[in-house]
């Protein structure tokens, strides 16, 4: 089988040229990768969420299991931060309650979270909104995004 990158002349002391083995791989190794990787990704199911960031106000239906049975609690508030990416990737989101502050960190690959709902888009100039862990009241508002 050729390989399409440069072979090192005088691989060994015989004269003999051969590609590194990590360098070159088999064609038919790709197409085995290639088909697994389909079979995977039809078999795994992928939640499609809306699109948020930081300031958007979110509620977030997440699964809660108690016991034997299973019930879906919502949780509404601010994003505060999104971070990390692919299998890592979580979100924060903060509200208010009872006049206490309540944040909460969700995977977003997480089995447990049902759904997730889009309230409102905020209008922010950061990525990450931990001013708002000081501030109470009005100045704790975020002002909504007009399309």
């Amino acid at each position: 089988m050729a390989c399409r990158l440069r072979l090192k002349k005088n691989y060994f002391s015989f004269g003999e040229s051969r590609p590194h083995p990590y360098l070159c791989r088999p064609q038919k190794l790709n197409v085995m990768n290639a088909a697994v990787q389909f079979v995977h990704e039809q078999l795994t199911v992928k939640k499609e969420y809306p699109k948020f960031k930081a300031g958007d106000n979110i509620t977030v239906n997440y699964k809660i299991i108690e016991g034997g049975k299973e019930r879906i609690q919502s949780f509404r508030g601010d994003v505060i931060k999104l971070q990390g990416n692919g299998a890592t990737a979580s979100f924060t989101v903060r509200k208010i309650s009872d006049g206490v502050g309540v944040e909460r960190l969700f995977p977003i690959l997480s089995p447990n979270i049902d759904s997730i709902v889009l309230n409102k888009t905020g209008k922010v100039r950061r990525a990450k909104l931990y001013y708002l862990r000081e501030r109470s009241g009005k100045s704790a508002r975020i002002k909504e995004k007009r399309f």
